[in-house]
């Protein structure tokens, strides 16, 4: 066995000594969850896991998601995202191997005549310069003695796949905000209609008290009062239509289009508000969360960078390689074998002073870490809020729905007989026009009450990770 071969293996000897990696592996931290949500019973089943085509049956709401997943422009970046993480993922792989380049040279020396070399040129090879020709393959490799490019391999995976669920998580939002802004958009075209309608009813309050003054039962200012009222309702209608179109080109930049009318079927009151949905329970939050995994996985980097950190603080060993063809003359150049040269290496190089930057670097990996710590105990916090938030929330407003409907029953019930008590002079306009305006704001409330119900299950669904399947 040669010398060469000896010193090679004895190289590769120490690099599989390594049986350790710098850094240590990432261990998630833990995190104190309850044991379910408010007073929500703790299933194994998640409305989370369901299709979003299977939660929101509307056609009209599926195309606009569907329109929404295919274009819209913060989806579309964030899977751009994907691909440039994808690619130093791959680049991550691609350090394990040898680097190589090759090179091809030709060039000519021409010393001057009154120097030492022009003077042996010109005596010894009867010629007046040096012609040299090169061509050769260069390999350079670092041995992973410490892990050091494995933990960069780990980082750049985690990373990839960080930005994947931070996609998933864009997703879910985006659906939410199609969902939310279609059902807002269908409570402006339920309160429109009830605009219209209450100004038909003060068109027939103004007549019956024009009506009134002419037969000398009421003055000019019952008429203004109740005309008044009247424009009150009418001014509603260009305010309800404004907000309705700016309501549809949001939904169209959502869908990633230029802004115009949005298609939609049936009405508020017609779509489904299921209250009672299956939660799980909240440790499977952080399984189901993709901005919670996002920043596990964030966190699992910032730790791989750590390892990284120190092992740019230990020797490196790396093995050099150079060999190719070389000749004085062009016609030699590939006279093989006497062109051939070669030569190999080995090299370790121990970090001494280099101004605290590499000391430094470990610092602020470590501090980097303790952020991404934080960032993930605040997600899945958050996580558990949200839940908790639109659990209470659909509880709630479902008792706010009840009253809002026995309350517009009682203002309807009360026009009716302010105008019959009017015209039989036991009331007098003022409470006409009082009862009108409570049955218009009962009216308004109690669809605005039913959008904040789809609303909450919209947000129960998303924040239970639902959305991306």
């Amino acid at each position: 066995m040669t010398r060469l071969n000896q010193y090679l293996i004895a190289i590769l000897g120490a690099a599989s000594l390594a049986a350790c990696k710098v850094g240590k592996d990432f261990q998630r931290p833990e995190v104190a969850l309850p044991a379910q949500f408010n007073s929500a019973p703790a299933t194994d089943s998640s409305v989370a896991n369901a299709a979003w085509r299977q939660f929101f049956p509307d056609p009209a709401l599926q195309q606009l998601i569907a329109d929404g997943l295919a274009n819209n422009f913060d989806l579309q970046i964030a899977l751009k995202r994907i691909e440039s993480a994808s690619a130093y993922v791959k680049q991550a792989k691609a350090a394990f191997l040898p680097s190589v380049t090759a090179n091809a040279t030709a060039n000519t020396t021409i010393p001057s005549k009154n120097s030492l070399n022009g003077l042996s040129l010109q005596n010894f090879l009867k010629t007046n310069h040096i012609e040299d020709f090169n061509l050769g393959v260069g390999i350079s490799w670092e041995i992973d003695v410490w892990g050091k490019i494995r933990r960069q391999k780990e980082a750049a995976l985690a990373t990839y796949l960080q930005t994947f669920e931070a996609a998933k998580a864009v997703q879910t939002g985006l659906i939410a905000n199609i969902a939310n802004s279609y059902f807002n958009l269908l409570m402006l075209d339920a309160q429109l209609s009830i605009a219209r309608s209450n100004v038909a009813l003060s068109d027939t309050i103004v007549q019956m008290i024009r009506m009134q003054k002419t037969a000398g039962e009421v003055t000019e200012l019952a008429v203004q009062q109740a005309v008044a009222q009247k424009q009150a309702a009418e001014l509603l209608i260009p305010q309800l239509e404004q907000a309705s179109t700016i309501q549809e080109n949001a939904i169209r930049i959502l869908t990633g289009q230029m802004p115009g009318p949005v298609a939609r079927n049936g009405s508020l009151e017609a779509y489904p508000v299921w209250d009672n949905l299956e939660t799980g329970v909240p440790a499977k939050v952080i399984s189901n969360r993709p901005d919670v995994k996002a920043t596990e996985l964030g966190l699992k980097a910032a730790n791989a960078q750590v390892g990284v950190a120190q092992g740019s603080m230990y020797p490196a060993l790396s093995l050099t390689a150079n060999g190719g063809l070389n000749a004085y003359e062009i016609g030699k150049w590939f006279a093989i074998p006497n062109s051939l040269f070669g030569t190999v290496a080995g090299n370790i190089a121990q970090p001494i002073f280099q101004q605290r930057r590499l000391k430094t670097q470990l610092e602020v990996a470590k501090v980097d870490r303790d952020q991404a710590v934080i960032l993930f105990r605040q997600s899945v916090t958050n996580a558990v809020r949200e839940v908790s938030n639109a659990l209470v929330q659909l509880d709630k407003l479902h008792t706010q729905q009840d009253i809002a409907a026995t309350r517009l029953q009682t203002t309807q019930q009360a026009v009716n007989n302010a105008r019959l008590l009017f015209r039989s002079g036991l009331a007098n306009y003022l409470e006409v026009i009082s009862a009108q305006g409570n049955s218009l704001q009962a009216e308004l409330t109690q669809v605005d009450i039913r959008r904040q119900r789809l609303t909450a299950m919209v947000d129960l669904y998303r924040s239970l990770g639902g959305g991306y399947q």
